[in-house]
């Protein structure tokens, strides 16, 4: 059912959410054991990434919880975070420095999370739920380019597979596995998915795809499934009207890092393998050809280079019609950037707020912005709540936020800096 909440509580949860990405949440073992993943809560499957800020294997790990007007927060482990996780009485409380800020709960397993495909492989290694209405796909849990030398510098995908891959099961999925996977999930109400995975050679990359289209189409009765596919920028442009042909109705390549020194340097796999940054963005203008603005999307991976140049590049896509997005960068255990530091919240909040100006400037809606990315309850889909552009699907609507009092739209970021400060 639809919230009531002021525009003041939800620019403090932003900005919650945007510390807690930065600084993790600390989460003990004895309120871990108090936990029921086998019924109810969704736990961490390292499918793809392991997106904490230092590895943790003694238990499971909740993916996220809920404050308690139901914003969803990520819970990024880290042992000596100033946030942490307090179990009293059955319930839960979300601390800062032993203070209690606010009680919350824990994101929901979701029911598709219980089954097992055809051949047995659990659901939960295949799909992970990423929102109130899409689920994601990492088809392959390991990057080709590690056997040259060439992994991105801030990924830990190989790194992942070697700490998590036996311990929960998770290997290559096959497209019966994915069909299987998202059929089940359209049951209970999920509409969108992406597929992703590592680096694999261009010509497996679009024939596997394709495989997978297929399979979901014969599995779910859908031409078009609402699908986006995860490519890299192949050598031969045209094979992305293939990924169209085959019915997904979104796609995206990553660039990660826009300053060009910068890219070669931290991307080198992407610049000497894929054509460099050049065939990156002539990738990008294409997709932007065949799928239609807003159906293209890019990360950028937003603490690595200077503000200015990333800002330049999201100003430069999003003229395009490409949806361009930087994540929050956590120097993930087990890549070569791990101990290293990312910028502040600020410094993330200001660049969050000048990329939504951008995206609102330059036509990209809400909708486009679900249509192309695989999450959910990101910042920008807050800033898109706040201004009035809420999207109109099912599991949203029910989620919808009302606000009780009108006030700045969210592109006075001072209104936030305002709220921190009192």
């Amino acid at each position: 059912m639809s919230r009531a909440i002021t525009r003041e509580e939800l620019y403090r949860e932003i900005d919650l959410g945007n510390q807690i990405s930065s600084e993790g949440i600390y989460i003990s073992p004895e309120v871990i054991a108090t936990l029921d993943f086998e019924n109810e809560i969704q736990e961490q499957v390292r499918t793809c990434f392991d997106m904490n800020h230092e590895t943790y294997t003694k238990t499971k790990l909740p993916t996220s919880v809920r404050l308690s007007s139901n914003f969803r927060v990520g819970l990024p482990y880290k042992h000596n975070s100033r946030f942490s996780i307090q179990h009293e009485n059955g319930k839960y409380y979300l601390l800062e420095k032993g203070n209690q800020l606010d009680e919350i709960t824990f994101v929901e397993k979701p029911k598709f999370h219980n089954f097992k495909t055809s051949d047995g492989i659990p659901m939960k290694t295949i799909a992970a739920d990423v929102g109130k209405s899409k689920i994601s796909v990492a088809y392959s849990n390991e990057c080709a380019l590690k056997d040259k030398g060439l992994d991105c510098k801030f990924c830990n995908i190989n790194a992942t597979k070697s700490r998590f891959a036996d311990l929960q099961g998770i290997s290559w999925k096959t497209p019966v596995q994915i069909a299987e996977t998202y059929a089940k999930a359209r049951e209970e109400g999920y509409q969108a998915i992406t597929i992703t995975g590592g680096f694999i050679p261009e010509r497996r990359e679009v024939e596997y795809y394709i495989d997978v289209a297929e399979a979901i189409q014969d599995y779910t009765g859908l031409k078009e499934f609402g699908g986006a596919a995860c490519v890299g920028a192949p050598a031969d442009l045209s094979v992305i009207e293939k990924y169209k042909e085959a019915g997904y109705s979104a796609i995206s390549s990553n660039m990660e890092v826009w300053d060009e020194n910068i890219f070669k340097t931290i991307c080198p796999g992407k610049e000497q393998i894929c054509g460099g940054r050049q065939n990156w963005i002539n990738a990008l203008k294409h997709e932007v050809e065949v799928f239609g603005r807003g159906n293209v999307r890019s990360f950028f991976v937003a603490g690595i280079e200077p503000k200015s140049t990333l800002l330049e590049g999201i100003e430069y896509l999003t003229e395009l019609g490409v949806v361009a997005i930087p994540l929050h960068w956590l120097p993930n255990p087990g890549s070569e950037l791990e101990g290293h530091r990312a910028p502040d919240p600020d410094w993330y909040l200001d660049l969050y707020q000048k990329t939504y100006t951008l995206l609102r400037k330059n036509g990209i809606t809400h909708r486009d912005l679900y249509s192309s990315v695989n999450g959910e309850n990101s910042i920008f889909d807050n800033f898109y709540d706040l201004d009035g552009d809420h999207l109109d699907i099912p599991r949203h609507e029910e989620d919808r936020v009302h606000f009780v009092n009108e006030g700045d739209t969210v592109e006075n970021i001072d209104t936030i800096k305002e709220i921190k400060t009192a």
